[in-house]
């Protein structure tokens, strides 16, 4: 029995019997939650820092992520943000930040204005990768104006099509 005669709470007793390893799987899970928490929060926001697919989108999302973190808007606080992430972090949540998914042509691309050209790749092992389904993508993620639009620009790597940006005039 706990103070005042009543039982202690379950989660203290539970607390009590969890082994080392319990802890390590308790831990793991808290990081899968951490990090799948991250990624949502960036899938769910990378639509809202115009203009899109450019570096400074991606900077506008640091920038808001930071601030809602409690990071002052000086540059030092922004560095140093951008630092604790990390460059396996920065690089995976990037990653999300200029990668879309669109599931009726069963296409993936990657967008990062930091590469030399957008990836675009199919979702199914058995999917081809059609020009005119291609466009229809570029088109319905608003790429069409940043990237070379003729298709004889474009490299076929076996399951992957490389469309290269267009440069600024």
């Amino acid at each position: 029995m706990g103070p005042a005669g009543r039982d202690t709470p379950t989660f203290c007793r539970l607390e009590e019997r969890m082994s080392a390893m319990d802890h390590a799987i308790a831990t793991r899970l808290q990081s899968q939650l951490v990090d799948f928490a991250l990624a949502e929060l960036v899938r769910q926001h990378r639509d809202s820092f115009p203009p899109l697919w450019t570096k400074d989108s991606w900077a506008k999302l640091l920038i808001w992520m930071a601030l809602n973190c409690g990071v002052s808007g000086e540059r030092e606080g922004l560095e140093l943000f951008a630092e604790s992430l990390g460059p396996k972090l920065t690089a995976r949540l990037r990653r999300i930040f200029f990668e879309r998914l669109l599931e009726d042509p069963g296409l993936q691309v990657i967008a990062d204005p930091a590469e030399s050209a957008v990836l675009v790749m199919p979702m199914g092992s058995d999917a081809a990768l059609l020009p005119e389904q291609i466009a229809a993508a570029m088109d319905a993620l608003a790429l069409t104006e940043r990237i070379v639009s003729a298709q004889s620009s474009w490299t076929v790597l076996d399951s992957v099509v490389a469309i290269p940006w267009r440069q600024p005039e």
